[in-house]
């Protein structure tokens, strides 16, 4: 019995009545001028149909009264744009007269069911019908005042299905096309990628900073010496005055999505990382060859995480060891090359996530990326990445 009840608890459900009310309010206009002229409103409203900016009209007052949500929610499957296609317009149209239609049969329905029931219970007591009644009862009976409360149930049942019906209609016919759905799917995926992208940023960024933090507070402990305390404590502010910097500018893209990229470091801030590895005890023999600054923005900025995500993948699985560093632009393309010895094999990488997101950054940008054992006893990291 309480499911049975619940639909008529829902606010929804009478908004969804009052919205196939809507539908019929200008049309019955016509019946106090000409009866005839009742069915002639299907013509203008076809013609309605055809102009774009109706969809946005009838998607608000879909999206409000049949499902309950705000024009802005994403989350509903009814367009609230304008008609960009012939197809849309012509599903604008079947719609317009598909809710005209189930709209004057539930308009119908609903003064004519709770008559039936008022005749039903005044033929029992032997009175007259209303003179409005389209179903006549034949004779005075006093069994049609059990039947009296049939005509309520079945208006109670008109409204409840109507709803759904008109709410299933809307989702057909107003909702979004293959183009729509497409497009919807082509943003959802920029999306996705944008926050893969972010937690990149972060993983390279603070991973770096908090290995670099660490690998130098360990020696100056072990160093037991002010001098290499001082350089170590210096070494880690500045890292982390850059991780913070860093840290700033990835939350601000993540609260407002129009943020230009151009603040996010690229290859000619390479000095920085450089400087930071060395602080950190590792001996860096670094070589750029190549105009580094007229390489693409995105190749250069990605090209920085690379070469940030190799030098910390030394410091953290070979620590403070001979490092060669190779920056290469030839042609357009570029080239990182970072080579470390192994002091334990065992030390070796493997599949980290550091690895996967260098080789994850270099396949969106339609490079290549080697890492392992060279042969010789080091371990490489060699990216090369087009010009785009």
């Amino acid at each position: 019995m309480a499911g049975l009840l619940r639909p008529f608890r829902r606010a929804v459900t009478y908004t969804r009545w009052l919205h196939l009310f809507m539908a019929v309010v200008w049309p019955a206009m016509w019946i106090f001028v000409d009866e005839a002229w009742a069915f002639a409103s299907v013509v203008p409203l076809a013609l309605a149909g055809l102009v774009p900016g109706m969809r946005v009209v009838e998607g608000v007052q879909a999206r409000l009264l049949l499902t309950g949500h705000r024009p802005d929610d994403a989350s509903v499957d009814i367009v609230v744009a304008p008609s960009a296609t012939w197809a849309d317009r012509g599903r604008l149209v079947v719609w317009l007269e598909a809710r005209l239609v189930v709209g004057f049969c539930v308009a119908m329905l609903t003064v004519q069911l709770p008559v039936l029931a008022v005749d039903l219970v005044n033929a029992a007591r032997g009175g007259h019908q209303a003179p409005g009644s389209y179903l006549r009862l034949a004779g005075n009976h006093w069994w049609y005042g059990l039947l009296s409360p049939v005509p309520l149930l079945l208006l109670a049942a008109v409204v409840v299905g109507s709803g759904e019906l008109i709410t299933r209609l809307a989702r057909r016919l107003l909702g979004p096309s293959r183009a729509e759905r497409l497009s919807a799917l082509e943003e959802r995926t920029e999306q996705l990628l944008e926050r893969n992208r972010i937690a990149r940023e972060l993983h390279d960024s603070i991973g770096h900073a908090l290995t670099v933090a660490v690998i130098q507070a360990g020696a100056a402990r072990a160093a037991r010496s002010a001098e290499f305390t001082d350089r170590a404590l210096s070494a880690i502010e500045e890292t982390g005055r850059a991780a913070l910097e860093d840290l700033e500018r990835v939350l601000g893209v993540l609260r407002e999505s129009e943020r230009p990229v151009s603040g996010r470091p690229t290859l000619a801030d390479a000095d920085r990382l450089l400087e930071s590895a060395r602080a950190s005890g590792a001996k860096v023999d670094a070589e750029v060859t190549g105009a580094v600054e007229t390489l693409p923005g995105p190749v250069t900025r990605e090209g920085y995480r690379i070469l940030q995500e190799a030098l910390t993948n030394v410091l953290r699985h070979a620590g403070s060891v001979p490092t060669r560093v190779r920056v290469e632009v030839a042609d357009g393309v570029l080239i990182l090359d970072v080579r470390n010895p192994l002091p334990d094999p065992r030390a070796a990488p493997g599949r980290g996530a550091g690895l996967r997101g260098i080789r994850e950054r270099a396949a969106l940008l339609g490079g290549r990326a080697h890492t392992g054992p060279d042969g010789a006893g080091d371990w490489k990291v060699r990216v090369e990445l087009p010009p785009g």
